[in-house]
């Protein structure tokens, strides 16, 4: 599947997903208001009753100024005569109980003319105790004044509310549930867009390093059985040395897919031994001395590690430090100046080597250790390579216990940092 067809699935699938979460909101919030303005109409109304019933029982036909909404969860009704506290809790449980509001309230009695509260209660319905209730709120001399006013408040009126809404709840949690779901499959359709992409890359470059010097042997083999070459010694050696210079090139190629291969899942295939880190280190910049001189370039080895020793493969640890120096070198468009620093830290040897090199741009930090993957070089087109080298150094540094981390700048060149238990 192309790219953008991949793309235009995926931006209609977002935009219909956004269509369907921008319908899902509205209706929510509508249906939230529409609940709300009905918990507002039936604690009015069963404060209306209470207000009612409380005139009543004293005989009392003055006017009052009803309920007031003051606030979302807080109401005050006005009253012209001295409730008990009992009396109004058992009022105010029973009415707003008979309109289906079974919460957690917490109600005040005030004196309006000291504008003080008197008496406040809380009532959770759902374990309410009448003798307990009774007993907690008998009444004391305090209430023998006129004129007061009481006020209910409802502390978990929006939960109170979200309970009257369980299928747009649920409807909710479902939609959120297919996006979690759509938001992996285009990550895992991505992702093995991607690996599809790095595999093909992969084998291109490994046809085009295979068949390259599989070519020059061909021609250089056949130019060695022609006749006519015979009585040239000088050309017969050159041919032969081509020849030894394309197998040994061949080799190389063969052997970097082969470290690969031989590495197992548990990374069995380690042959453990104290190694001293200084000597590969200079075994390395021995073998790559010529080739940086060549190019103008050379080594500054800054070993001052007390103890240089770690527990690891001397085969695969040198393999690592030899893809590292050979990056820097392939992956340069200067005179490659190449720094090597060992210290001791706590109970570590760092390792830092730093270049001068083309540097890794940020977009690319995250995948230079996946399998396969090849940071684009721009107009650096003699870098040849299938993408295993740093994925090798991550994968031996791990089955070694041992870290690493890069630090580049594009243009400014590239710092690995190698951390190995001290031994």
């Amino acid at each position: 599947m192309k790219r953008t067809t991949i793309l235009a699935v995926v931006l209609m699938a977002i935009v219909s997903l956004g269509t369907i979460v921008a319908g899902q909101v509205y209706w929510v919030k509508k249906a939230y208001n529409m609940e709300s303005q009905r918990f507002n109409e039936r604690v009015t109304l069963a404060l209306d009753t209470v207000v009612a019933q409380i005139l009543f029982m004293n005989k009392d036909s003055a006017m009052t100024e009803g309920v007031q909404q003051m606030a979302s969860n807080y109401y005050v009704a006005n009253i012209n005569d001295t409730p008990h506290p009992y009396l109004l809790q058992t009022l105010l449980t029973h009415e707003l109980s008979k309109r289906g509001i079974d919460e957690v309230f917490e109600y005040g009695i005030y004196d309006c003319f000291t504008d003080s509260i008197v008496y406040s209660g809380r009532v959770n319905m759902h374990r309410m105790d009448e003798r307990e209730a009774a007993e907690s709120i008998a009444p004391t001399d305090e209430f023998e004044q006129d004129g007061h006013y009481f006020t209910i408040y409802f502390p978990q009126r929006t939960l109170v509310i979200l309970k009257h809404l369980d299928f747009w709840t649920y409807s909710s949690l479902l939609i959120l549930l297919i996006i979690v779901f759509f938001s992996y499959t285009i990550f895992v359709i991505l992702k093995q867009k991607r690996l599809s992409e790095v595999k093909t890359d992969f084998i291109n470059n490994m046809t085009h390093e295979l068949k390259t010097p599989i070519s020059t042997i061909s021609i250089s083999s056949d130019m060695l059985m022609s006749k006519r070459i015979e009585s040239e010694p000088s050309k017969v050696r050159r041919y032969a040395a081509i020849i030894k210079q394309e197998n040994e090139r061949l080799k190389a190629q063969v052997e970097k897919v082969l470290q690969l291969a031989t590495l197992t899942p548990d990374q069995r295939k380690l042959q453990a031994e104290r190694l001293d880190l200084h000597e590969l280190i200079r075994n390395e910049i021995e073998a790559f001395r010529m080739r940086v001189e060549d190019a103008g370039g050379h080594f500054t080895a800054d070993l001052h590690a007390r103890s240089p020793f770690t527990m690891g493969d001397k085969v695969h640890l040198t393999n690592v430090i030899h893809n590292l120096v050979d990056n820097a070198i392939k992956y340069n468009e200067k005179q490659p100046e190449i720094l090597i620093r060992s210290e001791n830290v706590g109970s570590r040897v760092v390792i830092t080597l730093k270049d001068n090199g083309i540097g890794i741009e940020p977009r690319h930090m995250k995948m230079i250790f996946d399998k396969f993957y090849r940071v684009p070089t721009g107009n650096l087109h003699n870098v040849k390579g299938f993408g295993l080298g740093l994925f090798y150094v991550k994968t031996i540094l791990k089955a070694h216990r041992a870290k690493v981390q890069v630090e580049s700048e594009k243009g400014k060149g590239t710092t690995f940092i190698l951390k190995f238990k001290a031994a």
